[in-house]
């Protein structure tokens, strides 16, 4: 559970940091918007170094699943738009995977790569 709230956390950084940038850009913001986006963007790529995955890249695959629904939780609470049936399929359909990823038994892993040449 510990690594799904880094997740969430996580998303919440990167979403917070981009959307500084977006303010700035397109909802013509002041530009020291862009200081706490950067300090948010930074906090995000730390946040990612306490997940427990030995792999960078299966890390960053978990996470897309997370930062997808959370993207669409800000849609909702910040930017105030409710996603919409096949938004909340679509963010499904990646928590299954998302999951898939993160708890698929090692066995089933070491299986599987061994069966591809490297």
């Amino acid at each position: 559970m510990k690594t799904i709230l880094i997740y969430f956390v996580a998303a919440l950084a990167e979403i917070a940091g981009c959307f500084a940038f977006w303010a700035w850009f397109r909802l013509d913001k002041s530009v020291f918007w862009v200081v706490p986006g950067m300090l948010s963007l930074a906090a995000f790529a730390w946040l990612l170094t306490l997940s427990p995955a030995d792999q960078a890249g299966r890390a960053y695959a978990v996470y897309g699943g997370i930062y997808i629904v959370s993207s669409l939780l800000w849609l909702w609470g910040v930017e105030g738009h409710r996603p919409d049936q096949l938004d909340v399929i679509g963010a499904v359909i990646c928590l299954v995977g998302a999951g898939i990823i993160l708890w698929a038994p090692r066995s089933i892993r070491e299986a599987a790569a061994d069966g591809v040449k490297r």
